[in-house]
């Protein structure tokens, strides 16, 4: 009897460790190195609640482990984000996320700490926040979500300490961008996604 116990272990313990490594590779939110949460009620998000487009770009694959950005420095991409931005985001926020019937999401002046990080701004968009701020994971893909995270910053032109996105290195090379302008962009250049 103890033999067999011990043959059905040493046959079963492979396949097991496989189901587990499947299942870590399979979804997103278990293989995640960040920690999403809903704003509102600190519950952690399900990202399986997110369409299924947009979900394993080498931009959302790097945010999940690290919560950076890649698009925040790709001017090629910006122009995608301000167009997800004007489409999805403008009629509360304004053209220019001035603010409307949102708040501005130019300056240091935040409704949610939170979103003065990656994580806490990428939560806020995919699972909404109080008022009219609903969640946006139907609307737009997890990384369409990055592209237009990636326009905001660009367009930010609050108090440099205040934004924690920015690495000590990128805080040191920051100009406000008042204007709204658009990135320099080299002839040729794509958003690759």
């Amino acid at each position: 009897m103890l033999q067999t116990s011990q043959t059905l272990r040493r046959r079963l313990r492979p396949m097991l460790a496989a189901v587990a490594l499947t299942l870590l590779v399979a979804s997103p939110l278990l293989s995640a190195q960040v920690t999403l949460r809903n704003v509102v009620t600190g519950d952690l998000i399900d990202l399986d609640e997110a369409q299924e487009e947009g979900r394993d770009t080498e931009a959302v694959k790097q945010f999940l482990q690290t919560g950076r950005n890649i698009y925040n420095t790709d001017a090629a991409c910006l122009k995608e984000g301000e167009s997800l931005f004007l489409t999805a985001c403008s009629a509360c926020h304004g053209h220019h996320a001035e603010g409307k019937i949102g708040p501005s999401l130019t300056d240091d002046y935040v409704t949610y700490p939170e979103g003065l990080t990656e994580e806490g701004f990428f939560s806020i968009l995919f699972g909404g926040a109080r008022a009219s701020m609903g969640p946006q994971y139907l609307a737009l893909t997890m990384d369409e979500m990055l592209l237009v995270m990636a326009w905001v910053r660009h367009i930010y032109h609050g108090d440099v300490s205040a934004a924690e996105w920015l690495t000590a290195e990128e805080k040191k090379a920051y100009t406000p961008n008042h204007d709204a302008k658009p990135p320099e962009v080299p002839a040729g250049a794509s958003c690759d996604r």
